[in-house]
Formats: structure tokens, sequence, C-alpha cells
């Protein structure tokens, strides 16, 4: 069956009383829609974990710091649905802007410190629009577990403190991104790349992975292994970096030196399109 499509936060409210009556786990995937295999993996993890499978499709306007890039953003809810029907979806929540942001709405979540560096520093009060949506999407559908990439690795760990300092009772559930055969992660952003910016932007997984192949082989110094990175980069045409940064996990903090697991982060630009990856790194067993 197609999945049914609900505008209205109270309409969502409603059909998940029931099932949240009977003791059904609810599982919701935030997303932007353009669903990608991605999403799907989201999904489909959700589809085995739980008896109930919320989407909610919304491109939130709080989150982009340019109004070029929230009017360019790709909007596709039919095709969207479509596959939210094959992977088995219950439900999906599409409101409009006025829907959730109501007239007057004035209040805001400020993420503090962990917005400061990384993808906060270059897009000013993108997590705090991302942490607002992510806090209503939750209180609005009210899941036992909620999905999310660790592509954006800095987003999900600023959704993981979110829950725990405001003691939101979800389980966030993290889960690796989903790469094209030449390690570019997927992102609906891709969908505006050119053939040959698409090309160079396999060099922003290219160069995260000589940051990894340098800490496996014993490099400790975060300075050199990001010199690493940018070398790599570098290789490539038709990319601007932006940022490359190694940071410890949990509060996405820059290191100087690699004492333990650490995730290795880089935003690039192909041409007008912004694209992020992130891979987690260990220290290699002697």
């Amino acid at each position: 069956m197609p999945p049914e499509v609900v505008a209205s936060i109270a309409g969502l409210r409603a059909r998940l009383a029931d099932a949240r009556g009977r003791g059904t786990v609810i599982g919701l995937v935030p997303t932007m829609g353009a669903l990608h295999a991605g999403h799907l993996s989201l999904i489909e993890r959700a589809r085995q974990d739980c008896g109930v499978v919320v989407v909610s499709v919304f491109v939130n306007p709080t989150q982009f710091d340019r109004r070029e890039d929230l009017e360019r953003y790709p909007r596709s809810l039919d095709s969207d649905v479509q596959a939210c029907e094959r992977a088995g979806v219950d439900l999906v929540f599409a409101p409009d802007v006025d829907e959730m942001y109501r007239p007057g709405a004035a209040l805001t979540i400020d993420v503090g410190h962990l917005g400061d560096h990384l993808c906060g520093r270059f897009r000013p009060g993108h997590f705090n629009g991302v942490a607002t949506v992510v806090m209503k999407l939750l209180q609005i559908a009210g899941p036992h577990r909620a999905y999310f990439g660790e592509k954006d690795a800095q987003q999900l760990a600023i959704i993981r403190r979110l829950v725990e300092e405001f003691d939101v009772p979800v389980e966030v559930v993290g889960l690796p991104a989903v790469r094209e055969p030449d390690g570019l992660a997927l992102s609906s952003r891709n969908q505006r790349l050119s053939p040959a910016q698409r090309q160079a932007a396999t060099g922003i997984y290219r160069a995260l992975d000589a940051a990894r192949q340098a800490i496996d082989a014993g490099e400790r110094d975060a300075g050199k292994v990001r010199a690493t990175a940018e070398a790599a980069l570098s290789a490539g045409d038709g990319l601007r970096l932006e940022y490359v940064e190694v940071v410890e996990p949990a509060g996405m903090q820059p290191v100087d030196r690699i004492d333990g697991p650490v995730i290795v982060a880089a935003a690039a630009w192909a041409g007008e399109v912004r694209l992020i990856d992130s891979v987690r790194c260990g220290i290699a067993t002697p």
C-alpha cells in the first residue's frame, strides 16, 4: 500500500496515537526530500526496527544561510512518496512552512559551541535551524527511534546532544554514509552537479581516505593529517576547499594530537554546489 501523506501536525499526531496506544514502536526518518539510496538505507533500518515508520519531507528554511541555496534545493514530493511506498513506509509527513513555523514564531535553539567549527563556522545559524526543526519533529511525531546519516557528523553530534540535554525520550540511531562506487557520498545536492563537477567531487573522499590512511599508519599530529588531506584534494581539479578538520567525536572540537577515535570532516565547493563528507578514524593497534 502507498504511504498516507499527512500535511498537518494534528493529523500526524492523530494517526500515531492509536499505534502508540498499542505499544507499537514508532520510527522517524527526518529528510528534506529528494530521496536517494542513503535515505533509503535509513528507512530500511527503521523498517527492520519499528512497527510504524514515518518519513518527514520538509525543506527547512531556517537552516539555509543563503537564499539561493534554499530556492535551488531539489523538491520532488511525488517521487519521494513513490520511493517511500517501495520501501514500506507507513506515513509521509509533508507539512508546508506555515504549518511548521506559525506566524510570529520567534524561538530557536542555540547549539552554542557545538556549532563554532566545521560547517557552523561557515554557515552562521545553520545548526540552530537544524536543532530547532529536529526538536519540533521529535515533539510532533514522538518516535521511539529517529534515524540519521553519519555523513554529516556534526549534525548527528548536535542531535545526540540535543536529545540528551532536553531529555527527549528517543533513541538516536546513526548509520554510515552510503557511497557511490568511486567513494562519493550520496547527497541530494549531487543532482545539481555537472558531469565535470561530479567527477571532481570524488576528490573529497579521496582526501578523507588519505587522512585515514595516515592515521592508520601511525600519524598522530592532527596538523600533518590535515596537510595530507589537503594535498590529496589539491590533486583534483574543479574543487574549492572550504575546510578539512580533525575533531573529537562527542563535541566535534578540533584536536592537535590524535590520542583516540577522531572524525576527519571536510567541505568543498564544486561550482555553486557545497558538498560535505566525513570519516571516522581509530588508532590502529600494534
